[in-house]
């Protein structure tokens, strides 16, 4: 799945699967501007950052079970933001620091650094990396991921997929090739 914020004419956190298809609004209600998003692939959690309402919200992937993690002035102008063991971790572009939230209680927040310009944080480490399993977009014997000559992306699950083209190229009725 893919998930992403939009703060257009009506401000929403939504999911879809990698092909675009199956778009679905998980928070739609009492949210103003979403903007940085983090997911617990572990627990399957989807933490936001609202700028307007100076708030870090979170919801299962069904946008059910939500709560406010923490509110107010202490995380205005907040970029960016990663989920790491028991802690959300994002920018502060107000006073350029980086800010460690315990995401169970958002009471324990704590500035780890000072960085000149930083607006994204990501966390890497092994055990956050989900383990891959043969999927649909896998190389074939011909070098072409999926059997699609462009670009193939997952569909509703990992067996699945849909071939697209590259700009200026229309995808064949064989669902694969782009002429």
């Amino acid at each position: 799945k893919l998930f992403f914020t939009d703060y257009g004419n009506t401000a929403k956190v939504e999911r879809c699967d990698m092909d675009g298809m199956n778009r679905t609004w998980i928070v739609h209600s009492k949210i103003e501007q979403p903007t940085a998003l983090a997911l617990d692939l572990i627990n399957k959690y989807v933490y936001w950052v609202d700028i307007y309402l100076d708030s870090v919200e979170v919801v299962d992937y069904q946008g059910r079970k939500r709560h406010t993690v923490i509110k107010g002035r202490q995380i205005r102008h907040l970029h960016g933001l990663a989920v790491f063991e028991n802690y959300l971790y994002t920018v502060n572009s107000d006073n350029l620091s980086v800010l460690r939230i315990n995401r169970y209680n958002g009471t324990d927040v704590q500035s780890l650094a000072k960085l000149d310009n930083a607006k994204e944080i990501h966390v890497y480490q092994k055990r956050i990396q989900t383990a891959v399993r043969s999927h649909a977009c896998e190389v074939d014997p011909y070098g072409m991921p999926g059997g699609c000559s462009h670009i193939c992306l997952l569909s509703s699950n990992y067996k699945a997929r849909t071939c697209r083209c590259r700009t200026g190229f229309i995808l064949g009725n064989d669902g694969k090739s782009c002429k």
